[in-house]
C-alpha cells in the first residue's frame, strides 16, 4: 500500500465513481496500476463508469480547421485552464490547426512549419510562449481527414470560439449529395460523436486488444453468477453485443434534440441517403478531448497540504 498515494485514489475514484475504500483496495491489489484497478473494480461490480477512464488529466484546447473536403484537429496542452483562456494561447492554437490542415495531420511537419510566413517554426513559437506565459506548452497531437467526393464536417464542444474548445470532432461523409445538406448532416453526427464518444466506426475497426480486454471483464462477471458454462458463454456473447452497441458508432442510438431514443446512427445515415437522393457513407471520424490519456503527476495530498502550510 506504500506506493498508493491519496492522489492516485482520488483519480481512480473520479474515473470510476467507486467508493474511496474500494479504490484503495483496487490499487493495492494491482500494485498501483490504474488501468488494472479499473478492470478490478468493474469485475467486482463496483464501477459502471468505464468510459470515464479517458477523463481529462491536462488543460489546453483542441483546435479545428476545415476546408471543404478536408479537415484537421490539433491538441495543444498547457498546465492550467487559466492559460487555456489566454488570448495569445488561443491564437497560437487556432493558427496551429490551420497549419495542421496543410501538414496533413503530421505532427512533425506541423512543428517544422513557419508559424507565420517567414517567421519562426511552430515548435520555436511554442518555446517562446513558454518563456512568455511561464507554463509548459506542448503541441501534443494532430490528425487530418479528407474525402472525395463529399465533405468533412466539424463540431467543437465547450467552445471558446467556433474553432477552439475542449472537445473537437471531424466526420468525413462520402457522397455526391448536395454539400450544404451533407454538411448539416455531418454536423449532427459530429455532435453525436462528441456526446457518445464511440470507440470505432464498426466492430471490425475496434482494436483486438480492446475487444479481448472487454471480453475478459464480461467473462469474469458472467461466471460470478454461478451458472453452467454453456449459459455463461451465452451471457458473455450477449454482454459483448451490448458492448458493441454502446461503443461502435453505426450501432449507437443517435443523440439529437428530436431523437426518438431508438434510431441507430446507421439508420439515420440510411434515411439521409434516401432523402438526399445519393448514397451517404461515414468514411471516417475522429474525436479529440483535451488531456485524454495523459496521466497526472502522482502526489500525496497530506504532503501537499503540509508544504502549503510551511510544515
Amino acid at each position: 500500500m506504500s506506493n498508493v498515494t491519496a492522489t492516485m485514489v482520488k483519480d481512480l475514484r473520479d474515473k470510476t465513481g467507486a467508493g474511496m475504500m474500494d479504490c484503495k483496495a483496487a490499487l493495492a491489489e494491482t500494485q498501483g496500476d490504474v488501468e488494472a484497478a479499473i478492470d478490478w473494480l468493474r469485475k467486482k461490480g463496483l464501477s459502471k463508469a468505464a468510459k470515464k477512464a479517458g477523463r481529462v488529466a491536462a488543460e489546453g484546447l483542441i483546435g479545428v480547421a476545415v476546408n471543404g473536403d478536408a479537415g484537421a484537429l490539433v491538441e495543444v496542452n498547457a498546465e492550467t485552464d487559466f492559460v487555456a483562456r489566454n488570448d495569445t494561447f488561443k491564437e497560437f492554437v487556432k493558427r496551429a490547426a490551420e497549419l495542421a490542415l496543410e501538414a496533413g495531420g503530421d505532427v512533425d511537419k506541423l512543428l517544422a512549419q513557419p508559424h507565420t510566413p517567414g517567421g519562426a517554426s511552430v515548435r520555436d513559437t511554442a518555446t517562446e510562449l513558454v518563456a512568455k506565459i511561464g507554463e509548459n506548452i506542448s503541441v501534443r497531437r494532430t490528425i487530418a481527414l479528407s474525402v472525395s467526393p463529399g465533405v468533412v464536417a466539424t463540431y467543437v464542444h465547450n467552445a471558446s470560439s467556433p474553432e477552439l474548445g475542449k472537445i473537437g470532432v471531424l466526420v468525413a461523409l462520402k457522397s455526391t449529395a448536395d454539400k450544404t445538406k451533407l454538411a448539416a448532416l455531418g454536423k449532427q453526427l459530429a455532435m453525436h460523436i462528441a456526446a457518445a464518444a464511440p470507440l470505432a466506426l464498426t466492430p471490425e475497426h475496434l482494436s483486438p486488444d480492446v475487444i479481448a480486454r472487454e471480453r475478459a471483464i464480461q467473462a469474469d462477471l458472467a461466471r460470478q453468477s454461478g451458472k453452467p458454462e454453456n449459459v455463461v458463454e451465452k451471457m458473455i456473447e450477449g454482454r459483448m453485443r451490448k458492448f458493441f452497441e454502446d461503443s461502435v458508432l453505426l450501432s449507437q442510438i443517435f443523440h439529437s434534440a428530436d431523437s426518438d431514443g431508438k434510431t441507430t446512427v446507421s439508420a439515420v445515415v440510411e434515411k439521409a441517403s434516401k432523402d438526399l437522393g445519393s448514397p451517404v457513407i461515414i468514411d471516417a471520424f475522429v474525436r479529440f478531448a483535451v488531456g485524454e490519456g495523459i496521466e497526472k503527476i502522482d502526489g500525496d495530498f497530506a504532503d501537499e497540504v503540509n508544504k502549503m502550510a510551511g510544515r
